[in-house]
Parts: structure tokens; C-alpha cells; sequence
């Protein structure tokens, strides 16, 4: 559907993405949809040209997530916008297409809480802003909302967090999609007791905080505060899988929840989902207001007395997995196809085709 598509990948110095992979971290963490895209385009024959001069579209494989803090092993990204900046100052010395339309037909992969605005806090995020070097080119980001926000004020395709398929297929081969599920409700991830006031934000606006303090004590809720690295085999397992925001509206556990058969009970306000031209979210996932997280259990007993099955027919469907994970080589229908598809629409942005003849 989309075979007249042409992209280029530029060929930038090995301190801009290879060296950054001897931590293996950096191709197996949530921001590595960075490092995803870039593979799977390198494969994907039918869409990639060697020749410039034929593309459409220049993606620039920059990976900016890799730089683990020695303190807590998060990801920073203070050294974002200086990496980015260089490289473009890289391809602009050694190649004539950016400057002929100031990277207007140039994709780059921002997989960070808000995006481009590289900052774990909202509020810091906006005021950093997108780069101004970037405002003119098509983002793939993580971060989505169904309003206007200075960090999705760009040209973007909103994309999956990245999580691990061969993690996924190795579960799925030990339980099932229709296997017994026992747990009702399940999180597993930070809930603080006593949140703290930074800059006058509670971590999740309070809401895991809600539902901790609510429903540790119910027997339908299996919730634990602390990290378990077979944390997927306990969805697998789960009926409900609670996908709270944290710092910023998206999770990885969106992604897994869908994977591993889990109904995601998304409760992030104003949160825009990847994919939804694949995605039917609404047949596939709950959502409940932040405001209404007290009522969570009344409202998940009614769906399991109620439309479950039908919930869980449309969530099994293996075309709705596949479109949000993404393979080394690209298969039909994955999230590197469906990204291919949102950038075939936006064709308009191509230079070399805005240069051809209409007959």
C-alpha cells in the first residue's frame, strides 16, 4: 500500500547510535523505539534507498536515551538537544538536503516522557520547549494528548513505548491468552505513600497514591509498590490491568497489558493512543477518569458481569498485538508498518516530489 515510499537513513558517526549500544540497556528499555525504528528501517528493503536523491523522507538515527544515570539508572537526556543539534550540523557539512528545505522531509524519533521537549517534568518540558531545530521536521514520539501542548506542537506520528516482542512471545508460550486468569486488578509499579511536592507536582497527580491507599487491603486488587523482573508473567495472569499516568500520561504497561491479553484500564486524562486507524483503543481497553479512580472497583465489577468477553474477544485479537510492538525486521501490520503508513500520508512533506512535474 505504501511500496512508492522511499527513505533514506543517514550514515552519521558511531557516536550518535552504535557506541551508545554496548550498555545493552539501550535497545531493551521503554525509550528504545528509538533503536527499533532505526533497525527495522535498515531492513526494510522495499521502503529504504541508498540513493538520496530518490527519497521522500531522511530519517536521522540519533540515539539520545542511552545515557544511564550511575545514581538511579534512569535514562537522562540533558545531552539531547546538544547531540541532536551536532548531528544535524553533521549531515548539514556533508549533505545538501536539509538545508533545501530546513528539515522539513527529515524524521527523527523523540521516545521521551514529552517528547521533543526532553524533560521528565512537565512543567520544565514546556518551558525547554521543542528546539527550534526540530519545529520543522516530522517527530515520532511516545507523548500524546487530545489538546494543545507546546510539546506535540510539531508535525508528529504518536508511536508505542517500546517493549521487548521476544519478552512478550516467551510469556505468551508459558500462559496463554485464554488461560486461567486469577488475579481481578492488577499494578505492579510506584505508588508512593506520601508523595512529595516537586515544584508543586505530586507524582501522578496523586492518583497512585489514591489507588494504593484505597485498595491495598481489597482482595480483587493485587497491588505491589516494589520492581519484580517477571512483573509480565503476573499479567498474564491478570484480568484488569491498571495503567495509571506517572510523571507524564503514557506507560509502558499499556503496551503489555494489549500483548499479554490484560484489559488496560488506562487512567491518564486528556491521554491520546498510537495506532487508532489499527487500534480500536475503546473496544479493546477501559478508560477511567483520574477523578473517578475511588470508584474503580464498582466500575470493574460492572464490566466483568457485563461486556468482559466481548472486551477480551476484540483485546485477543492477534492483528491488535502486533501493531505495537516493533521487530528487527519489519512485519506486516507491526508498529514499524504502521508508522510507515502515518509518514505515506504525509508525503506532501517530500521535497523531491514537490519538484516533479504534474502531467
Amino acid at each position: 500500500m505504501f511500496k512508492d515510499l522511499k527513505i533514506f537513513i543517514y550514515e552519521l558517526p558511531s557516536e550518535y547510535n552504535e557506541n551508545w549500544l554496548s550498555n545493552k540497556r539501550c535497545s531493551n528499555h521503554l525509550f528504545a523505539s528509538e533503536v527499533a525504528i532505526h533497525r527495522a528501517l535498515l531492513n526494510a528493503d522495499d521502503f529504504r534507498t541508498f540513493d538520496p536523491n530518490e527519497a521522500d523522507l531522511f530519517f536521522v538515527p540519533v540515539y539520545v536515551s542511552c545515557n544511564f544515570s550511575t545514581v538511579n539508572g534512569f535514562p537522562t537526556i540533558v545531552h539531547a538537544r546538544s547531540l541532536l543539534f551536532s548531528a544535524i550540523q553533521f549531515i548539514t557539512k556533508n549533505y545538501p538536503f536539509w538545508n533545501r528545505s530546513q528539515g522539513f522531509d527529515h524524521i527523527f524519533v523523540a521516545s521521551h516522557d514529552y517528547g521533543a521537549c526532553f524533560h521528565a517534568m512537565e512543567d520544565r518540558a514546556i518551558d525547554n520547549g521543542i528546539p527550534e531545530f526540530l519545529m520543522n521536521s516530522i517527530l515520532l514520539q511516545t507523548f500524546g494528548v487530545n489538546y494543545k501542548h507546546p510539546c506535540q506542537d510539531v508535525e508528529n506520528v504518536l508511536i508505542p513505548p517500546y517493549i521487548s516482542p521476544e519478552s512478550i512471545r516467551k510469556n505468551l508460550e508459558k500462559a496463554p491468552l485464554a488461560g486461567n486468569r486469577d488475579i481481578m486488578v492488577f499494578f505492579r509499579g510506584k505508588m508512593e505513600v506520601h508523595p512529595k511536592n516537586v515544584s508543586g507536582k505530586f507524582y501522578s497527580k496523586r492518583v497512585r497514591t489514591e489507588i494504593w491507599r484505597r485498595y491495598k487491603g481489597d482482595r480483587r486488587f493485587y497491588l505491589q509498590r516494589h520492581r519484580f523482573t517477571g512483573y509480565q508473567s503476573e499479567i498474564t495472569r491478570s484480568v484488569f490491568c491498571l495503567c495509571p499516568l506517572g510523571w507524564a500520561p503514557w506507560s509502558p504497561r499499556l503496551v503489555e497489558s494489549v500483548a499479554l491479553g490484560c484489559v488496560p484500564v488506562i487512567i491518564a486524562d486528556g491521554i491520546r493512543l498510537p495506532f487508532s486507524s489499527a487500534v480500536k483503543w475503546s473496544e479493546i481497553s477501559l478508560t477511567v477518569a483520574e477523578r473517578e479512580v475511588g470508584k474503580l472497583g464498582q466500575i470493574l465489577e460492572h464490566v466483568a458481569a457485563t461486556n468482559l468477553s466481548t472486551i477480551q474477544k476484540n483485546l485477543w485479537d492477534p492483528a491488535v498485538r502486533r501493531a505495537l510492538l516493533f521487530n528487527d525486521h519489519m512485519q506486516r501490520g507491526d508498529a514499524t508498518w504502521q508508522i510507515l503508513t502515518s509518514l505515506y500520508k504525509k508525503l506532501n512533506r517530500s521535497y523531491r516530489r514537490s519538484r516533479v512535474p504534474s502531467q
